[in-house]
């Protein structure tokens, strides 16, 4: 399986039968345009190279659920935090590792609130949303649509 570099640190692409990328950020807020910037380019690359429909509607979603992720990753866990891209089917998959063991919690609808939506905006665009600890740190996964 042949793997080419994206945008960011340790980055990958696969382009064997099923796309994937991974990469891995040290957790700084520069992380989180990049991460925008390399799901924008894996969706672009995954349209060309692999022939998949990919909306600019779902291009758009994804960037804004990984920069939820990896904002909450960077503002709340020390160290790096790793991303992962798979599609599978008509579906995107979104994977963010990092070293907080402290799961999210969606906080009650407060109209007076001013941050802190990052859980209810990801919550309401993703069809699947997936917490989990691990040995060290935590991992979140969600999937939304490639397609309208």
């Amino acid at each position: 399986m042949e793997q080419i570099r994206l945008t960011g640190r340790d980055a990958v692409l696969s382009s064997g039968t099923t796309p994937w990328a991974s990469v891995c950020y040290d957790g700084a807020p520069e992380s989180i345009a990049a991460a925008r910037l390399f799901t924008k380019e894996f969706l672009t690359r995954v349209q060309a190279e692999f022939g998949l429909p990919v909306s600019a509607h779902a291009i758009g979603t994804a960037q804004l659920v990984v920069s939820e992720l990896v904002t909450n990753a960077c503002k709340y866990a020390p160290g790096p935090c790793l991303m992962d891209l798979e599609v599978t089917g008509d579906l995107l998959e979104i994977t963010v590792w990092d070293t907080s063991t402290v799961l999210p919690v969606a906080r009650a609808a407060e109209p007076g609130r001013v941050g802190q939506h990052g859980l209810e905006i990801v919550l309401a665009l993703c069809e699947g949303f997936d917490v989990r600890r691990d040995p060290v740190g935590k991992r979140i996964k969600v999937r939304t649509a490639l397609g309208l």
